[in-house]
């Protein structure tokens, strides 16, 4: 008995004495925690974002602005039974006034945002613009359990011109939330172009502030402020009027159009064909409108600027002329094009049927001799081409301000051993020597490596003023550099270049160096004796066309890299559009003519 009593009495102890912690620890040691538990009662903490930074042209022409309207939020709690006629009288209103929105739409994402938590009112309807609201405002400020703020929508003023490079914005997602808090109060977040690239500096700062608020929820007091970010502007290297004349003039192409300084790699127009409205992306794209671009042979959502991979052609041929050169191959070197060169028991075919007889470097340029080509690569060997045409930017990224940069195939027996574990074989060097094989480029390689061309260094290409690098110089011979250069001129200046009959069309006011290229997209089968022209073929089939160009030749200031997907030869098919962009430069006063 007495040792049941001993047990019973310290059970009791044992009670009393974990009470007596308990009260100790909700008394004074937690004291702390629930003091600032309490003060998170009743003090917010509001963020606010400032308005998205506008993106404005070189001459500060507003590429990208807010349009002002007004958002409207319904007070949380109102799905109940009890409540729940408040609710509709209210969606009732909104649908009275603006019957473009749907009811059931607006309650159903009413009830999808509200909680028994939320204590914030229910944004059920973003914008309404400013103009079609104004006159409605006193009416819906004055209505019970509504609020209306002011609010902006992302517009693009010239709808389809620059929209790659300018891109666009869309609703911040989960995962853009998580990885940029900031989304979380603005609401949307860039997603192409340049808002998405530059859409730290686009978004700015947030402010806030500190208010004391009542059970509630109604203001007291404001604690503590600090504003929003106001500095937020970009402004880039584009004209616009530059760009929207080269929109008028590519005529429905497809293809790209690149226009840069070539002293300090600003991209003063660039265009890749065809072009969307990138204000379809910000009001909401349908489903039509979605299946159109998505099914377009023309592939309009890719930046063919920076995302494009095409064999370059002829383009290829002053790179590897300057391989050749600085790896043995002498200045006098000539070769007799007699059209076709048998090599491996494979004929390796000249453009021109019949050929083009003795031919040096100026001559295989200015004429775009394939043959000369062959024979003079197979001297030097794939490696040293590779290792020299990487010199001048290719197989790596331009480094221009663009999302998603592809860097296309400079192509050597390393990388095909890591690519398909195979040797690599003397004609595949002879076909890369020609920009054909496995090359790859994009048009901002081809601009890149043009400037190049013209001024010994290679720049960095962009489209914010506050990107510049200081250009960098390649180690060539300068006067290898210049036979090169003798060649481009005499494309564009000699009655037997592959390109002057096409840019003297319509009256050019400088001289320009150039360089065509014909780029096929599909092979040609070693029994074929006579080849289809390529107005003949499928549209598919049909080469790509490149032209690119430096000038004025004498005082190099911009380079015009021009691609037409399917168009066949360069000359014919952009030296007429490379001409007028030559002029409108010299219109808008960018190239002065003396």
């Amino acid at each position: 008995m007495k040792k049941r009593l001993n047990l019973i009495l310290i059970l009791i102890g044992v009670v009393c004495l974990l009470l007596v912690y308990r009260l100790y620890y909700l008394s004074i040691k937690s004291n702390t925690y629930y003091e600032q538990l309490s003060k998170q009662n009743y003090i917010k903490k509001v963020y606010q974002a400032p308005s998205r930074g506008l993106i404005k042209d070189r001459n500060g022409v507003a590429l990208a602005i807010n349009e002002l309207g007004f958002s409207i939020s319904i007070k949380p709690h109102l799905r109940s039974y009890k409540n729940k006629h408040i609710l509709e009288e209210l969606v009732n209103t909104i649908v009275r006034y603006f019957p473009d929105f749907e009811k059931d739409k607006l309650i159903k994402k009413y009830n999808k945002l509200d909680s028994p938590y939320k204590h914030d009112f229910v944004k059920i309807i973003d914008y309404i613009a400013y103009d079609k609201f104004f006159d409605k405002y006193t009416l819906f400020n004055s209505l019970d359990n509504l609020k209306v703020e002011s609010a902006v929508k992302r517009n693009y003023p010239f709808k389809k011109v620059a929209a790659h490079i300018i891109g666009y914005v869309g609703k911040a997602s989960r995962k853009d939330i998580d990885a940029n808090p900031i989304s979380r109060y603005s609401g949307i977040i860039g997603k192409n172009g340049l808002e998405k690239y530059y859409n730290n500096i686009l978004q700015g700062k947030l402010g806030y502030k500190k208010v004391k608020v009542n059970a509630l929820n109604k203001e007291l007091e404001v604690l503590e402020e600090k504003d929003v970010t106001i500095d937020n502007n970009i402004t880039t290297t584009i004209d616009i009027k530059l760009e929207q004349y080269i929109h008028d003039i590519f005529d429905q192409k497809a293809g790209a159009v690149i226009v840069m300084n070539v002293k300090n790699g600003e991209i003063l127009a660039a265009a890749s064909f065809p072009e969307f409205d990138n204000n379809v992306f910000v009001n909401g794209i349908s489903y039509k409108e979605w299946d159109d671009l998505q099914n377009d042979i023309n592939k309009p959502f890719t930046n063919k600027i920076t995302n494009g991979m095409y064999p370059p052609g002829s383009v290829w041929k002053m790179g590897v002329a300057l391989g050749l050169l600085e790896n043995g191959i002498s200045k006098n070197f000539k070769v007799n094009c007699t059209g076709t060169y048998e090599f491996a028991n494979r004929k390796f075919r000249c453009w021109k049927k019949d050929g083009h007889g003795i031919v040096d470097f100026v001559k295989a340029i200015r004429e775009s001799c394939d043959d000369f080509f062959y024979k003079a690569s197979q001297k030097v060997g794939i490696n040293k081409i590779s290792e020299t045409m990487a010199k001048f930017g290719f197989g790596e990224k331009t480094g221009v301000d663009q999302m998603y940069e592809f860097i296309g195939i400079n192509p050597n027996e390393a990388w095909k051993r890591k690519k398909y574990n195979r040797a690599w074989f003397t004609g595949e060097t002879l076909i890369s020597s020609i920009g054909q094989g496995s090359v790859l480029v994009t048009p901002m390689q081809i601009a890149r490596y043009t400037s190049f061309l013209a001024t010994d260094r290679l720049a960095t290409p962009h489209f914010y003023k506050k990107a510049y690098k200081e250009p960098t110089k390649v180690d060539i011979d300068p006067e290898n550099l210049k036979l090169v250069q003798k060649g481009m001129y005499e494309v564009a200046n000699d009655k037997h270049g592959t390109a002057y009959w096409h840019l003297r069309g319509i009256n050019p006011k400088i001289k320009v160096a150039a360089k065509t290229g014909t780029a096929q997209v599909i092979g040609i089968d070693q029994d074929v004796k006579k080849r289809v022209h390529e107005k003949d073929l499928e549209y598919l089939k049909r080469s790509h066309a490149w032209l690119t160009t430096y000038g004025p030749f004498n005082n190099p200031q911009y380079a015009v890299t021009i691609l037409v997907e399917h168009g066949g030869h360069g000359g014919s098919a952009a030296g007429e559009i490379t001409t007028k962009i030559y002029n409108k430069l010299i219109e808008l006063g960018y190239i002065k003519v003396n």
